[in-house]
């Protein structure tokens, strides 16, 4: 099992947990901070970035991506540090991708020309709505308008660029969905993140719906309804899902993401990053500290990470099978086998077939259009 992650790939994932303001749906690890010391955090970075190295050398980057939080809020010169530190520690891919995730209120034409100069070459936008007024009720501190503008400075500097859209929102209809969807595919993209509003304990909308006060949300059928149009509106339009919620031109795919859904190995650094990295003949789950003070006084100490996590072979296979299950060209079912103890039940494989729920062909498991749209219960179903 040494070599299973080749099968995926090697990368590396970048955690800022800063923003200007905290969107009342986000559930990720994100904080509001006036004053953020750009130079303590980019040594810390680097310390980070070092000690994982010695673990895993000689390996080819196949891919960085900048997450958070707000990344396009990170000085360019700490990104371009970063990224410099990380060709020297491990062999860069020569087609390496290298992502940063920028919100349209927190850029200019100038400071996306230095992350392109950093060495940055593909941005994902996080737009959510082409409608102001839903911005508003998603908490975004952009307009339309401004959005728009970003993505146009987006597109001038970068041959790729994404950017993301939130259905299923707050009196929304599939209509009025359908007409933003085509307005957005409109905007001459290559890759699209469509992702269904959902509503997670512990934020603003989730304190929210569980006194009664989030109304307007689309009936489950709607919903449904909005994910199916998704789909055959972006297929006509040249943009197949290759994942569930992602969509792009062929070639387009994010290869990052790509590594965790054929599931490679993702060194991850950052306040709450994680990371799936295999050590001689041990794949392991690494996880940080969540606040950033206590990751910045960690690191100071020698390491980011909170804790490492044994992941036994069948782990492993259940995770590539969950991660598999996602993406349009499915999982190698002799991975799996190889992985596995036990290889999965002929029967629940043979029904969910039979109601046109998966598909096995060359070797390999597919969940259908049909099955990824219920994808939740079908893994279910295969893992007991």
């Amino acid at each position: 099992m040494a070599d299973d992650w080749r099968n995926g790939g090697f990368g590396l994932y970048v955690h800022w947990p800063f923003c200007e303001a905290k969107c009342p749906y986000c559930d990720f690890n994100s904080h509001v901070s006036k004053k953020i010391d750009q130079k303590q955090w980019l040594t810390s970075y680097l310390s980070e970035l070092k000690r994982s190295a010695v673990d895993t050398p000689d390996r080819v980057l196949n891919t960085i991506f900048f997450g958070g939080g707000t990344p396009s809020l990170m000085a360019p010169e700490t990104v371009e540090a970063i990224i410099a530190q990380a060709r020297t520690l491990w062999r860069p891919a020569n087609d390496m991708e290298i992502t940063l995730e920028a919100n349209p209120g927190s850029v200019e034409a100038g400071r996306f020309a230095a992350y392109r100069d950093a060495g940055v070459n593909r941005i994902s936008m996080g737009v959510q709505a082409l409608n102001d007024e839903d911005l508003r009720r998603l908490g975004r501190i952009h307009t339309v308008a401004e959005a728009r503008a970003a993505f146009d400075i987006a597109r001038n500097c970068f041959d790729r660029v994404s950017f993301d859209l939130i259905y299923a929102r707050q009196h929304q209809t599939p209509d009025a969905w359908q007409a933003e969807l085509t307005e957005a595919l409109s905007m001459a993209v290559d890759h699209l993140s469509l992702y269904q509003l959902t509503i997670e304990d512990g934020t603003a909308f989730g304190d929210r719906y569980a006194v009664g006060k989030l109304r307007g949300l689309p009936e489950d059928d709607s919903a449904a309804d909005m994910y199916l149009a998704t789909q055959e509106i972006c297929e006509a339009h040249g943009l197949p899902a290759y994942e569930v919620s992602n969509h792009a031109r062929p070639g387009a795919e994010s290869l990052h993401n790509l590594i965790y859904w054929r599931y490679g190995d993702y060194v991850g650094i950052g306040p709450g990053a994680h990371g799936r990295v295999t050590l001689g003949s041990q794949k392991l789950a690494t996880e940080t500290y969540l606040s950033p003070a206590a990751w910045l006084d960690a690191v100071s100490k020698g390491t980011g990470e909170k804790e490492r996590t044994l992941l036994s072979t069948q782990d492993q296979a259940n995770e590539y099978l969950m991660m598999g299950l996602r993406i349009a060209e499915g999982l190698d079912i002799d991975r799996y086998n190889a992985l596995s103890s036990t290889p999965l039940p002929e029967n629940i494989l043979n029904d969910l077939q039979d109601i046109g729920m998966i598909d096995r062909s060359n070797g390999r498991l597919i969940a259908t259009k049909d099955g990824r749209a219920v994808l939740n219960a079908v893994i279910r179903e295969l893992l007991g």
